[in-house]
């Protein structure tokens, strides 16, 4: 959609039709509604100013793309959105060239624009390229390493920060009301330059007198900082005025150095019912637009429920249980934790690599630290895991929310992979409860164990209920489910043995269920009986199969030089895997139980 030629009035009523358009769509199939709402008239500036995709639009998590994707060619595609098949909830170069990178995951878009800026400046072309940050994403240090070094190169690039909830700083009075407007204009940004050139001939005095005033009227306006940096400063605009955002992005785009537009938003802007910094409209499952309420709800308790639920257990009766999330309490659980102990349980905003590190010195301390974060956020924390947590054996529990496929956010999204990266580090442990009782019994053992401990679970509920009797846990000892002296083993770990349940169930079958309970360390005994007489082993476990379980139990069968074994691995090929239901993606990739039920020969 070429919207250049568009008058301020048609802009304006164009941004009308994008969030009728979101709207519609996405109290539909779910998704990311008060960010993208709060960011209609940012996104349409931005097309109105640059020129994509000759000059990168670079959107940090990218949740907030979806007016972008509505201006770039896929407006009738858009009711697809987040669907199998359809058009992604994210940025996603193979689905429009306007798409520069993948993203999912916060704080990366200053670090691409500075290296865009790079390769643009070895090519020597004329584009320039276009970063959209929001002001959390600047909780975390990966932004500020990017601005550090953008600021030292001084290379073209706009930075648009996204401020929601008036997090960089609040500009107090009307005076700095009003130079915060002034500096957002053309005639300040050229006055500036005129006056540092003048510096430059001046006597040192007259310019070091000048260069204080300068430097107060920066005290009261918020770029002070992002100044020191280095960086131009332009702002605070208001986010939702398209006449001021135009010319401030023209500003930015004439003045050929790395720039900061700071503008000003309401997040959810047009629906009421979501306006403001309310995090259950942050992401959202489909609702009713008109009264807000959502069309499904499920009376069991999910997997996360029941952790929070667990974990406000333990720490009523523990005082020196503590922990964090980062930047997702309401999403982890943990925000209950927060309300009831604010003292002991803390949200780092988005520092995964912070969150583990501090728990890791509160550990040290002689707490017992519960770090509740999804399985591909803690992708973003391995060298912590690995160098403060795990080389001192510290007695930190990760809590990994979301395990396995998640559905509708795709491949930046599901937790396929801590499993293969958490296994490689020596004195952890890794657990996995099969349904909320199993969870129970590994909740409070986790509480008395003095090593690193990761425990994974699913977004949403088990697919178990009752149907198997827990028992106390002990390290490294798993759970024989119902035995029989068959050929045939189904070994499953987590949430995946409800699947193994479930295949056996479909063909009417009998065998041997194994829940493993641990992957590491592994029930030697109890598998080393389990080979002498069961030759088939089926492995259901919702993990990458390159390091996952089966890999793990094979390499056991190695090492106990048992060869007549034969594994097979229903866990996930290598490959990331695409966003849509989670049945649906699932049978994509032949794991459902009907596609399993036709693989297994008795």
């Amino acid at each position: 959609m070429n919207i250049k030629s568009l008058k301020l009035g048609e802009l304006e009523s164009l941004a009308c039709d994008i969030r009728e358009r979101i709207l519609s769509v996405v109290s539909t199939n779910g998704g990311h509604l008060s960010s993208n709402l709060g960011v209609v008239e940012l996104s349409i500036a931005m097309h109105y100013v640059f020129n994509p995709p000759n000059d990168p639009f670079i959107f940090d998590v990218s949740h907030q793309s979806y007016t972008h994707k509505l201006l770039s060619g896929r407006w009738n595609e858009f009711d697809s959105l987040r669907q199998f098949g359809g058009i992604s909830g994210y940025t996603k170069p193979s689905e429009s060239e306007y798409d520069y990178f993948i993203a999912g995951h916060s704080s990366t878009s200053i670090s691409l624009a500075v290296g865009a800026a790079k390769a643009i400046k070895l090519k020597n072309e004329d584009r320039l390229p276009v970063a959209l940050i929001g002001d959390g994403a600047l909780s975390a240090g990966m932004a500020y390493e990017a601005l550090n070094e953008l600021g030292d190169l001084k290379y073209p690039c706009v930075i648009i920060l996204n401020d929601n909830e008036m997090s960089i700083s609040k500009p107090i009075g009307a005076m700095s009301k009003y130079l915060s407007q002034m500096m957002a204009g053309p005639f300040y940004q050229k006055f500036k330059s005129k006056i540092n050139q003048l510096l430059e001939l001046m006597p040192d005095s007259a310019a070091y007198m000048a260069k204080r005033l300068e430097e107060g009227i920066r005290l009261i306006t918020p770029g002070m900082f992002f100044e020191e940096l280095g960086l131009e400063y332009i702002g605070p605009v208001d986010g939702h005025n398209i006449k001021d955002l135009i010319s401030a992005f023209s500003v930015a785009q004439s003045i050929q150095k790395p720039v900061i537009v700071h503008a000003q938003t309401i997040k959810g802007k047009g629906y009421e019912i979501a306006e403001g910094p309310k995090e259950k409209w942050h992401g959202v499952s489909p609702f009713n637009p008109q009264n807000g309420i959502a069309l499904q709800k499920s009376s069991q308790k999910n997997a996360t429920a029941i952790f929070s639920s667990l974990l406000l257990e333990l720490a009523s009766k523990y005082d020196n249980i503590v922990g964090v999330t980062a930047a997702m309490p309401s999403g982890t659980g943990i925000g209950a934790l927060i309300e009831k102990f604010p003292d002991r349980f803390w949200d780092t905003a988005i520092a995964e690599q912070h969150a583990v590190t501090s728990m890791a010195a509160m550990a040290k301390e002689g707490f017992k630290p519960y770090i509740a974060i999804y399985s591909t956020f803690m992708q973003r924390a391995y060298d912590q895991v690995i160098h403060d947590c795990a080389i001192l054996n510290l007695p930190v529990v990760l809590c990994m929310d979301r395990a396995g496929i998640v559905g509708e956010d795709g491949e930046t999204h599901q937790g396929a992979f801590d499993i293969s990266f958490l296994n490689a580090i020596p004195n952890f442990t890794l657990a996995a409860p099969r349904d909320e009782l199993m969870f129970k019994e590994i909740m409070e053992f986790s509480y008395s164990f003095n090593s690193p401990l990761a425990i994974r679970y699913p977004r949403g509920n088990f697919g178990l209920s009752d149907e198997f009797k827990p028992v106390k846990v002990e390290l490294g000892k798993s759970q024989i489910l119902s035995q029989n002296n068959e050929n045939v083993a189904f070994i499953g770990y987590g949430n995946a043995v409800a699947k193994a349940y479930k295949v056996a169930k479909f063909l009417d079958i009998n065998p041997t269920i194994i829940d493993l309970i641990f992957i590491k360390p592994l029930d030697k005994e109890l598998l080393l009986n389990l080979a002498k007489e069961h030759k088939k082993w089926y492995i259901f476990s919702d993990s990458a199969k390159r390091g996952g379980v089966g890999e793990i139990l094979s390499g056991f069968l190695q090492e106990n030089n048992i060869k007549d074994v034969n594994i097979i691995s229903f866990e996930y090929e290598d490959k990331f895997i695409t966003h849509g239901s989670i049945n649906l993606v699932e049978n994509s990739l032949n794991i459902s139980i009907e596609e399993i039920a036709k693989k297994i020969i008795l």
